[in-house]
């Protein structure tokens, strides 16, 4: 199933065909493949070179812990998440040394999982981030200690088959993708000021 981008400016091919699917396949993720993702991740920029994120990755090999980040799920995302192979939760440190917060934190913890998504493209992977969880079950599960927040679950997978998907599941799988057009997220120099070039659609005359 393909997926891509419809653009209206040339972007590179595998963000591209980046996207977040609901059907994964069984098969499993060798490991030395899962490292690629996160070396791809401990490469990311920070503030102050902080590198203030961390990952619990679970895998179906070890099915106790997967499980147990398994149900920190909501029960939306557990209704398709269950065939994922590998589940993983990012983690953000939230001070630079005690009493002094890190307030990029959660920006440099976006960046370092966009890493890790852009990587598992090139290597035919997929990623589907999850902001439906719980945290409290999530950091219970996990063991995290103080100062550091759960801040997303990532299902890790090769592309699965949809009809395998409930049907609500499904039609939002093989439906189309959309974006909001550039004209309303990039201004000209001060907000809602529009690009001259985004006035008219990209190529038109």
């Amino acid at each position: 199933m393909d997926k891509s981008a419809q653009t209206n400016y040339p972007i590179h091919d595998i963000l591209k065909k980046r996207w977040s699917p609901r059907a994964f396949s069984a098969q499993p993720v060798a490991r030395e493949t899962l490292l690629s993702l996160f070396e791809a991740a401990r490469w990311a920029p920070s503030a102050m070179n902080l590198q203030p994120w961390s990952f619990v990755l679970t895998s179906k090999d070890e099915p106790q812990a997967y499980e147990r980040l398994f149900a920190s799920l909501g029960e939306r995302n557990q209704v398709w998440a269950q065939s994922a192979p590998v589940l993983a939760l990012a983690v953000a440190r939230r001070e630079r040394e005690p009493g002094k917060p890190n307030n990029s934190a959660l920006y440099d913890t976006g960046q370092a999982v966009a890493h890790l998504s852009a990587q598992a493209g090139a290597l035919d992977l997929y990623v589907h981030q999850m902001g439906g969880f719980d945290k409290d079950k999530a950091r219970l599960a996990c063991g995290l200690p103080e100062g550091f927040e759960p801040v997303v679950v990532l299902a890790i997978g090769y592309l699965g088959d949809p009809d395998g998907l409930p049907d609500d599941v499904r039609e939002r799988e093989l439906g189309p993708r959309a974006r909001k057009p550039l004209s309303e997220v990039v201004f000209d120099g001060a907000w809602q000021v529009a690009l001259p070039e985004l006035a008219q659609p990209a190529g038109a005359d």
